[in-house]
């Protein structure tokens, strides 16, 4: 039985998207109806990709009975209100992160998900590739004995600077890459932390370059990690245990190389879709769609890569991170 797609938002994510669906079988995943701002983008994105419907308007979208689930990728600032329309037309649900910028509105989207007894997962696409598998799998067999220590960095060149002011105008890495290191750090050692410490530098907008986090939890364990804005990082996390470590290698966020102590590495490669792409290892895409397949053909609310409860865990973290530093979301 094919799922059937509905995708609000015309950008980039959203072509990318619409390229992982159409490479998966016709019988599993079908995309059928796309919406944006502006119609004539949607327009051209239906034309160029062979979409049935192109809707003048979201509200039009949902309505339609013939969409199972609803894939949102808009703008970053629309995406709590775009999130509130589909769960109340009774559509699945998959958002792009961050689904919101504030705890209390994550919390909401959440309830209304299980009011109306629809699948809802946050778009953290890495928990779906296959060397987070392998990594857990390293984890539970405690391979590197007793977890001591890990270290993930996500730093980018963004371009967040107004080349007039050399200011940083909008954006932020908290909420654009910081979803990423602060869940690694979630899976590897859990949501209860002792203490969490996170030092940004802001701007006078309360715009943040980049974040240093330093998470200590029981038994010795710590997490150490960064975001920036301004620099090309290594990008990799490194799991550090008493036997030894695990290391996935950039881009650890969408990664298809993981090796122990610096020996064999294990590559997954990633399907191979025509045509060229504009972020990377985007083709991994096609992993998250299949996750969100495989659980509402199972009746499922929500995933186990990439639950409610650790959306919710690492909306509570930015909120946190945002008040220690003043931090106001800029999108």
């Amino acid at each position: 039985m094919a799922l059937n797609w509905g995708i609000i938002g015309t950008g980039n994510i959203c072509v990318e998207f619409i390229k992982a669906l159409q490479y998966l079988p016709d019988k599993e995943h079908q995309v059928k109806a796309v919406a944006g701002i502006e119609k004539e983008q949607a327009g051209n994105l239906a034309l160029k990709y062979g979409i049935p419907i192109a809707y003048e308007s979201c509200e039009d979208l949902v309505k339609d009975e013939s969409i199972d689930v609803i894939y949102v990728g808009s703008l970053s600032a629309e995406h709590y209100s775009m999130c509130k329309l589909v769960l109340t037309n009774k559509k699945h649900l998959l958002c792009e992160k961050p689904s919101c910028f504030k705890f209390r509105e994550t919390e909401e989207l959440i309830r209304m998900a299980k009011q109306y007894a629809v699948f809802y997962m946050e778009a953290v696409w890495s928990r779906c590739f296959p060397v987070y598998d392998e990594l857990l799998r390293l984890l539970s067999s405690n391979s590197i004995g007793k977890l001591i220590y890990l270290k993930a960095d996500f730093g980018v060149p963004i371009g967040y600077l107004d080349p007039l002011t050399g200011k940083i105008t909008a954006g932020g890495t908290l909420f654009d890459l910081g979803v990423y290191t602060l869940q690694f750090a979630m899976l590897v050692f859990g949501k209860k932390p002792c203490s969490m410490v996170a030092t940004a530098h802001v701007n006078e907008n309360g715009v943040d370059e980049s974040i240093n986090y330093i998470i200590k939890y029981d038994d010795g364990k710590t997490a150490n990690m960064c975001t920036h804005s301004r620099i090309q990082m290594e990008n990799s996390a490194v799991v550090y245990g008493s036997d030894g470590h695990i290391k996935i290698k950039d881009p650890f966020w969408a990664p298809t190389v993981i090796s122990v102590n610096d020996g064999e590495e294990k590559i997954f490669p990633l399907p191979t879709i025509p045509g060229e792409t504009c972020m990377t290892h985007s083709e991994g895409l096609v992993y998250e769609a299949m996750e969100v397949r495989d659980c509402i053909m199972k009746g499922l609310l929500e995933s186990s890569k990439m639950t409610h409860d650790d959306t919710l865990t690492i909306a509570e973290w930015q909120d946190k991170i945002c008040k220690m530093n003043k931090i106001k979301p800029c999108y």
